[in-house]
């Protein structure tokens, strides 16, 4: 029998086995590096991505606020307008009030009652005067009850002066209103009055 010598070839085959290995190992460890590499670039990418987002927000968020600022003190000049507004329009409704007023002062006051003061604050007036007597005084007093622009008026005071018996001093308080107002109190009145 004749005698061969397989260790030669054995010996080669090992050689290449551990040279495919290597090799595979090598490539996998270059594409486990490619993958890792391209992994790490694309969180990278994407966390650039987010924080480009997030700079954009902010800034939108910042312009935003800046615009929310501008939308308050615009707010609170119109509230200062619309304030002014009203004041300009009270002052205009109530200009020919001042007339109203002195013309149903006069128009009310019956013979034998003198007006000597009248002050007025708000809508309140208060007058003071001479009369004849306490009837002229009720009278006038219903006059003014009766009276469109004036209304409640409530008697402080009626007094017999020292100097002459049949002559007393009075003090009346009453609320100057306007018709419109008188309406709706009127309203309001008989509102309540059908509720009870």
């Amino acid at each position: 029998m004749a005698r061969i010598n397989l260790l030669p070839w054995r010996e080669e085959q090992r050689k290449q086995l551990t040279q495919q290995f290597v090799s595979r190992l090598f490539l996998c460890a270059a594409l486990t590096a490619v993958v890792v590499f391209y992994g790490w670039y694309h969180i990278g990418s994407l966390i650039d991505y987010q924080n480009a987002r997030n700079r954009f927000m902010q800034a939108e968020i910042q312009t935003l606020q800046a615009q929310l600022q501008e939308i308050k003190e615009l707010e609170s000049t119109k509230e200062r307008l619309l304030a002014r507004m009203d004041v300009i329009q009270t002052l205009q409704t109530r200009r020919p009030q001042v007339v109203h007023l002195f013309h149903e002062l006069a128009s009310t006051l019956p013979d034998g009652v003198f007006l000597m003061g009248i002050k007025q604050s708000q809508n309140a007036v208060t007058l003071e005067g001479l009369a004849e007597s306490n009837a002229r005084v009720s009278a006038y007093m219903r006059n003014l009850d009766s009276s469109s622009w004036l209304r409640n008026p409530k008697l402080e005071l009626i007094e017999a002066r020292k100097d002459e018996e049949r002559i007393s001093n009075f003090k009346l308080h009453l609320q100057q209103t306007t018709p419109k107002e008188e309406e709706t109190l009127r309203r309001k009145k008989a509102a309540q009055k059908q509720e009870s």
